[in-house]
């Protein structure tokens, strides 16, 4: 008998010289249809012992095609095991056997595209080596981000010979993706939900809230002049593209889901009492339900001359082209970076091979030495340095010259005066809610939103996510916090379009960062201010993992650097509510990841 482990889009009409239901002896019980999504793990089929273990079989369903063949035994795999196979010449599944039942799924993560058999898996779920997204094994559903597609999930059953069988729909297999189902013909429930922000956290939100069956209508409100787009390439472009190659969905997608998008227009004041906003455009728009996602803009420093010309800020698409731009390919531009954290390295590294001159300048004693510590940032000093990018430690911008209303030069508080064609600033954010004063809502004295963890603020059927919530962080013991980052916001844009729609949804949250400098990939997750630290590996040669301590010796947080999938198992151990302590790494620093299966 084949048992069936977990499966999509079962239902099918055989193509002709076949029997519908049966293929060459093989029975499979008719389980639904071509658009179901998913189904039970544990509903039954039927198979014959005759089955040969090459089978390869096509067919086609509702104008679908799919192939089936089987790919391995059962005991090729052991519990808690994950490879990649073949189906017949159409493409690959990820395999995973786990409490001794098989799932398979789409073999790569759907936002850049890591081999997930090398990530976390953990129970029920796999996590992405690279940036953290997660995926739940039966259903494919994308649970936590960065990234908008879920896997394609795939139908497998197991013989009573131990034969493992894989049906997969071969568009699937093509594509490695799925986008959720969120069609509606058009709005037929009064209710209306307005989304204020136009970026990652907005655009989960939406999405969510017609996946999960909102049948009201959705309004987006987006300062920018663009569809929802992948920021998170923003710092780290190298090349001047087309804002259609980030866009998270075309307009089709958002016409088709009903969602309305108002592309160039800001909320300039939000009423609470008649649960209306007021527009740029002198419009207002009534809301049942109210969600701001409005995001982080760039701090300026207060110095002499920072108005003129060729001084960037780096937070949206347009700052990344007007920097490409002005770059050009003469390799003639003398570029000053403020900032020694993720954005001021990301653009120093993407930009040096472009520039005249490279310089990063921080009141910091090493890159990123705030988060990994002196000893990893001079490492990571020596990298930039070995590719042509200078720095100049412990000291700040403090004045910018410029003829002609253009800049020329900057002047550093030690008394260094650097050439300067170019500045960008990155030396950190304040957030996009002044709009919000005297709305009712409560706000910090730094801007922040007040939340609870379903991500509600004080006023009712009104919610905040991303960089402007002040938020519980399970990771941290449900400590508030303001952390800005794309797979955060995304996260709080899922959890707040269920509690929307009243399905109780706590957060869970554990930040997860990363970043790529000159081909090495840097991963950190977790949590607070560090007691004391333990490296394992060779930091010179920027291959190491580094465990955070708080003062009671329990691991806080975890960051590596070219050691995937570590950080990854680690954030799924957190988000487990699961401890380690210093102790646990005695006898093996690694042992703690089985436990998270």
């Amino acid at each position: 008998m084949f048992a069936i482990r977990s499966c999509r889009h079962t239902g099918y009409k055989i193509a002709s010289g076949f029997i519908q239901g049966s293929i060459k002896g093989t029975k499979i019980r008719k389980m639904g249809n071509s658009e179901s999504r998913s189904y039970s793990p544990n509903q039954q089929g039927t198979s014959s012992k005759n089955d040969s273990r090459r089978e390869t079989v096509t067919s086609t369903s509702s104008n679908t095609d799919y192939v089936e063949a089987i790919v391995c035994n059962a005991n090729d795999l052991k519990d808690n095991e994950m490879k990649v196979f073949d189906i017949a010449d159409e493409g690959k599944v990820l395999l995973v056997k786990q409490n001794g039942e098989f799932n398979a799924v789409g073999p790569k993560c759907t936002h850049y595209g890591a081999p997930l058999n090398n990530g976390a898996l953990g129970n029920g779920r796999i996590r992405c080596p690279w940036h953290g997204a997660c995926f739940n094994l039966k259903t494919g559903d994308i649970e936590d981000f960065p990234g908008f597609d879920s896997l394609p999930c795939h139908q497998v059953t197991v013989s009573d010979k131990g034969e493992v069988k894989v049906r997969a729909k071969i568009s699937d297999l093509k594509s490695n993706k799925r986008v959720k189902e969120t069609t509606v013909t058009c709005p037929c429930e009064e209710s209306t939900v307005i989304i204020v922000g136009g970026g990652p956290s907005g655009a989960t939100c939406a999405e969510t809230l017609r996946s999960e069956g909102f049948k009201g209508r959705i309004t987006l409100i987006s300062k920018e002049n663009y569809l929802p787009y992948d920021r998170v390439k923003v710092s780290k472009i190298g090349t001047v593209t087309d804002i259609e190659k980030l866009q998270a969905r075309n307009q089709q997608y958002y016409d088709e889901s009903n969602i309305e998008i108002l592309k160039g227009i800001e909320v300039v004041k939000v009423n609470t009492d008649e649960r209306s906003v007021e527009l740029s455009n002198s419009t207002k728009r009534k809301y049942s339900a109210l969600y701001l996602a409005t995001g982080s803009k760039p701090r300026l420093p207060n110095i002499p001359g920072i108005d003129l010309k060729n001084i960037f800020t780096v937070r949206n698409f347009d700052d990344s082209m007007n920097i490409l731009n002005l770059l050009g390919s003469g390799k003639d531009k003398d570029v000053v970076v403020l900032g020694l954290s993720f954005i001021g390295l990301e653009v120093a590294s993407s930009c040096v091979s472009k520039s005249k001159s490279m310089t990063v300048v921080g009141k910091d004693t090493a890159p990123l030495g705030q988060i990994f510590g002196t000893e990893i940032g001079k490492s990571l000093q020596t990298l930039f340095e070995s590719n042509n990018v200078k720095f100049h430690f412990e000291t700040t911008v403090v004045k910018c010259n410029g003829e002609g209303g253009t800049l020329k030069s900057v002047e550093l508080g030690n008394g260094d005066v650097l050439p300067a064609d170019m500045l960008v600033l990155g030396i950190g954010t304040t957030f996009y809610t002044d709009f919000l004063q005297n709305s009712g809502i409560n706000l910090l004295p730094n801007g922040a939103v007040n939340v609870n963890d379903k991500l509600e603020t004080n006023v009712k059927n009104v919610f905040a996510g991303g960089d402007i919530a002040y938020a519980p962080v399970f990771a941290n013991n449900n400590t508030p916090m303001s952390i800005g980052h794309i797979g955060l916001s995304q996260y709080h844009g899922l959890v707040a379009a269920k509690n929307i729609l009243k399905k109780e949804t706590p957060l869970r949250t554990v930040p997860y960062f990363w970043t790529m400098l000159f081909g090495k990939s840097i991963r950190y997750a977790g949590c607070g201010k560090p007691a004391s630290s333990l490296i394992e590996g060779n930091v010179a040669d920027l291959k190491f993992v580094v465990f955070f301590f708080d003062e009671s010796d329990k691991v806080i947080s975890v960051a590596s650097c070219m050691r995937d999938p570590v950080v990854s198992q680690f954030a799924e151990l957190l988000h487990q509510g699961k401890s380690i302590y210093k102790k646990d790494l005695e006898n093996n620093f690694f042992s703690w990841t089985e436990s998270i299966h």
